[in-house]
């Protein structure tokens, strides 16, 4: 998942803290064994309150959205602290509405798009050969190609797998 990936890579450039939000217990696990010193799921907790507790009343320098969810870009734009930067990596089927005044007048964010940029790939592949990636826990099932429409049932219920591979 891009979510996890973003946390191993970001834990590379040694930040104070690192909070990773996801509604699956299991993949908050998994953030934490690539990186998140902090674990929340939105669905528990106030994210927006706890992030800006923890930062003394602040909010976040960065925020990364891959989700693809509009609910978090606004629960992004709420949290990131003012000249913070927004990182937005998702693929949307709707269009976004947000309010600017938050993005321009009221805290002056950097918003940055970012998408399979060139360098990503390279990079992926430097830190899997390194081991910085847990990669045995976030491909849950390697299954033969035969068995695709069993992989594809497992992503789609989304409760027992993280990555499912198929192998010819």
């Amino acid at each position: 998942p891009l979510g996890v990936a973003m946390v191993a890579t970001a834990r590379l450039k040694n930040p104070r803290l690192i909070i990773a939000l996801d509604l699956k217990p299991h993949r908050l696990e998994l953030a934490k064994a690539c990186g998140a010193d902090v674990v929340m799921n939105p669905l528990e907790v106030d994210v927006v309150d706890e992030v800006r507790k923890l930062s003394d009343g602040y909010g976040c320098d960065v925020y990364i959205e891959v989700t693809g969810n509009p609910v978090s870009v606004n629960q992004g734009l709420q949290m990131i602290a003012r000249l913070g930067r927004f990182v937005e990596y998702s693929v949307f089927k709707q269009p976004v509405t947000v309010d600017w005044t938050i993005i321009g007048d009221t805290k002056e964010l950097d918003i940055r798009g970012a998408h399979a940029c060139p360098n990503t790939f390279p990079i992926a592949m430097n830190m899997l050969l390194k081991k910085q990636i847990p990669i045995e826990r976030i491909v849950t099932h390697a299954l033969p190609l035969e068995k695709f429409h069993e992989g594809v049932e497992l992503v789609a219920d989304g409760t027992q797998s993280v990555k499912v591979t198929l192998t010819p």
